[in-house]
């Protein structure tokens, strides 16, 4: 990944693994940080995409070892799929793709390759993936029913 795209997701989501602020952590642990450190006042935009995707890198099944993911809505048309493995030589691997969402279709950026629009069971697999998110991120993070927008009790 280039290190602008990297300082840039760092901006966004916050800082590496390495520090222990990505979502390697558990949701719990994110909550509690947040309200120890604001106690009287909302989630930052930051923090609430941390959380966000922490339930977005459980979509894909468990993690292998030694591996963090994240999956997350940036904005009204950009996902972003980040995936980071320690090797057994202290390296790490680091794959990161983004998804705009366009008229002509889903466009899949991944750096070192060339863009390509989503189709077949890539498309489907991207669908199913973004409807759940939506779906467990309402209910579970902002305790609203995905349907209709309304508080749940």
């Amino acid at each position: 990944m280039s290190t602008l795209f990297h300082k840039a997701l760092e901006l966004i989501v916050g800082p590496t693994a390495d520090s222990g602020a990505l979502p390697g952590t558990d949701q719990a642990s994110v909550v509690r940080t947040a309200k120890v450190k604001r106690p009287l006042k909302k989630f930052t935009e930051r923090e609430l995409i941390q959380l966000e995707s922490q339930i977005g890198a459980t979509l894909f099944g468990p993690l292998p070892p030694r591996t963090q993911r994240s999956f997350f809505n940036l904005d009204e048309k950009t996902w972003i799929w980040h995936e980071e493995t320690e090797l057994d030589h202290g390296q790490k691997r680091r794959s990161t793709i983004r998804y705009e969402l366009q008229d002509n279709g889903v466009l899949k950026i991944q750096e070192g390759s060339r863009y390509s629009y989503l189709d077949g069971a890539e498309l489907d697999n991207f669908l199913v993936a973004t409807s759940q998110y939506y779906e467990r991120v309402a209910r579970e993070i902002y305790h609203r029913n995905p349907d209709t927008g309304e508080l749940l009790a």
